[in-house]
């Protein structure tokens, strides 16, 4: 196994940069709107950009860990993670979670295979990081939505809130009945991977993650480099915006009036500002009343999110994670979500 670990994969680097840039090559000859230009503003500087975030949020990952910071941080949400059955390392990955979701999800993956927590503890602490990954966004984009649509957005912040309580109660409620039995859910500290002392910190650390990083980075750079460069080609070739458009009239036309289409058409815009505008200009205008409002808006965002998702998170879960690993969890987690969603969409439609 530490053979294997020492050895890093630079030939399916270089197939996987190859493919790349054949994919980009065809692109580039093949589509008129996309230019050097565009290239690189739309797909160099972001992939960099993401590469270095990752690369960030793993250093700090495996500082925490190596600095014996893990139990100091698992403080925080220990009754909640202790009422879970998921240990001590989940609960520091979540509270790592609300500084970076990059360094949270590869604490969970180095702790996941270095044998510290089950699979099963994985996949319930990295929806547990919804609560973080929500509170994070909330700032920015309540004081920005709020002026636009009034009591509207309020009731919609109201139940994405309400969404958040429920799926993080069925997660916590399933980790007590069925993480009970797991092997290493009772986080003793025993394993033979244990912190650093804290007398010998800045050496060591600087050791482990020399020892450690190339090779992490090197592996998540060979899945995260074709995937974002393909999703990006999807985006560029109209993928994206033809799926939002049929989704979009399929919501419109089976369930929400007509008058609330630029709601959700605007909603899947990359400047998520737009449907909130739009939906507080025609409620103003008095052809939305602000139930309508609340269900157009959580319509666009359990329609919206899951192809920002896809956009956005997939290359960065599937190269954190092993590929299958990562595409698991982000569609369990927007399964999840979305379902949550709907129930409490539904629920305020009939009750109010």
């Amino acid at each position: 196994m530490k053979n294997n670990e020492s050895r890093l994969p630079y030939k399916a680097l270089a197939v996987s940069a190859a493919l790349s840039i054949l994919v980009v090559g065809w692109g580039w000859l093949n589509l008129e709107t996309l230019t050097i230009g565009r290239l690189a503003v739309r797909l160099l500087w972001p992939l960099g950009r993401l590469l270095v975030f990752i690369t960030l949020g793993l250093v700090v990952g495996q500082t925490i860990e190596a600095t014996g910071w893990t139990r100091k941080l698992a403080v925080v949400a220990a009754p909640l993670f202790r009422f879970s059955n998921l240990g001590d390392r989940c609960s520091a990955a979540f509270t790592t979670s609300f500084f970076s979701g990059v360094a949270a999800n590869a604490m969970l993956w180095e702790f996941f295979k270095d044998e510290r927590i089950t699979r099963r503890q994985l996949f319930l602490g990295n929806l547990m990081n919804q609560i973080p990954a929500y509170f994070l966004h909330l700032p920015t984009t309540f004081f920005i939505v709020i002026p636009l649509t009034g009591w509207a957005g309020a009731l919609y912040f109201l139940l994405t809130f309400i969404a958040l309580v429920v799926r993080t109660v069925l997660v916590m409620l399933y980790g007590r009945s069925f993480c009970q039995s797991d092997s290493v859910s009772q986080d003793t500290g025993s394993r033979t991977h244990k912190p650093l002392e804290t007398g010998r910190a800045e050496k060591d650390v600087f050791q482990v993650i020399k020892k450690r990083l190339p090779g992490r980075i090197v592996r998540i750079a060979v899945y995260v480099v074709p995937i974002y460069t393909l999703v990006f080609m999807i985006n560029a070739m109209g993928g994206f915006d033809a799926a939002r458009q049929w989704i979009a009239r399929f919501v419109v036309t089976r369930v929400l009036p007509v008058e609330s289409l630029s709601v959700i058409i605007l909603s899947f815009a990359a400047e998520f500002t737009s449907g909130f505008a739009a939906a507080g200009a025609l409620m103003e205008a008095g052809v939305l009343t602000i139930k309508q409002t609340v269900i157009a808006l959580l319509a666009g965002n359990i329609v919206a999110f899951p192809i920002r998702a896809l956009r956005h998170q997939l290359p960065r879960y599937m190269g954190i994670f092993s590929p299958a690993m990562g595409f698991q969890l982000l569609l369990l987690g927007q399964g999840l979500r979305v379902v949550s969603l709907v129930v409490v969409g539904v629920v305020y439609y009939w009750l109010f």
